[in-house]
């Protein structure tokens, strides 16, 4: 599915993007042209990004038990 319609950047590439170190939209849009265009495109990026990173924020959960 096509994250950025304006440079035709799939969710793949998105998440290839992060998955190499792209911590903000911005950074995703310097690695990938992502968000560099109209916009709208930006609250998807950031959805993915938060998706990225709850893994490891979960990791750091304090324990319950």
């Amino acid at each position: 599915m096509y994250v950025c319609i304006c440079h035709a950047v799939p969710d793949t590439e998105v998440r290839s993007c992060i998955a190499r170190g792209a911590r903000t939209v911005e950074e995703v849009g310097d690695a990938c042209g992502a968000g560099t265009g109209c916009g709208s495109c930006h609250d998807h990026i950031d959805v993915l990004l938060a998706a990225a990173q709850a893994p490891s924020l979960i990791a750091e959960l304090p324990s319950t038990a």
